[in-house]
């Protein structure tokens, strides 16, 4: 009776082990991948010039090199730890799980608690990623996917790209009133070539003429839209992840039971 209870106890615990180990090392794959792709972007916009080297601490390629770190060093602890048995591992490996598991609660509940702030923080974000529009390739390409895929322009309204020094109305450029091409309700000629200018004198235009060259609705209101549109998906996939992550912490807190355990009484 004890063997056979020993054996089946055995058996999970081997499966378990393997399981986890092969889900830590696709993940660590996957965060080598995310570090690559973050150090290629700081490299290939020469981050790490003495010239940008200060400016290097708001470049969204640094948050992508910094998650993709942390995923990598997380689940290779998990996988060295259920491959070794090294329970120091597995319990760093729990902790930083927990702590990530309550973080992202405690962001939920700020979020949910201060709604009526994320707007305004929202707005400011966009804005200052509209000033700094023309300077600045990971913003451009951030607020040229939002209004294409939003059909938006701007943060309220397509009269907010006055704040680009570019496209103000007194600047001496070509851009002056202008908006992004991004903004253009088409922006390509005969469906095939994309017209960069086709945003050109925007700005000068009043409404009723404006609607029919660019989108005058602003990006906010488009992201809320899409929000309320997709709340049901984003709780599911919310749900998920959680979910994910807590089982992920119950098999290494049963794992490091296991393997305590067996040196316990080896």
């Amino acid at each position: 009776m004890t063997t056979q209870l020993f054996y089946r106890y055995s058996l999970m615990d081997h499966f378990l082990k393997y399981l986890f180990i092969i889900c830590n090392l696709v993940f660590t794959v996957m965060g080598l991948v995310v570090l690559g792709l973050g150090m290629w972007g700081l490299i290939s916009k020469e981050s790490f010039a003495q010239e940008k080297i200060s400016s290097i601490g708001t470049d969204p390629m640094l948050i992508v090199m910094s998650l993709g770190f942390v995923l990598t060093m997380l689940c290779l602890s998990g996988c060295v730890g259920a491959l070794r048995e090294n329970c120091f591992l597995l319990k760093l490996f729990s902790f930083a799980v927990l702590t990530l598991i309550a973080v992202q609660v405690l962001l939920g509940i700020l979020a949910y608690s201060m709604q009526g702030q994320i707007g305004g923080y929202l707005r400011s974000g966009m804005l200052a990623a509209m000033v700094r529009y023309q300077d600045d390739l990971d913003l451009r390409f951030i607020t040229d996917e939002i209004q294409t895929n939003l059909q938006c322009c701007g943060a309220d309204n397509y009269r907010d790209w006055e704040v680009n020094i570019y496209y103000n109305c007194s600047a001496p450029g070509v851009l002056a009133c202008g908006v992004p091409a991004t903004c253009c309700v088409d922006p390509l000629e005969n469906g095939t070539v994309w017209n960069s200018q086709c945003g050109v004198g925007a700005l000068m235009l009043d409404e009723f003429s404006a609607q029919s060259v660019i989108f005058l609705g602003g990006c906010l209101g488009g992201i809320s839209r899409w929000i309320e549109l997709h709340q049901t998906q984003i709780g599911i996939v919310s749900i998920v992840v959680v979910g994910v992550q807590i089982l992920t912490l119950f098999v290494s807190t049963r794992l490091l039971e296991s393997i305590q355990w067996h040196k316990a009484y080896t």
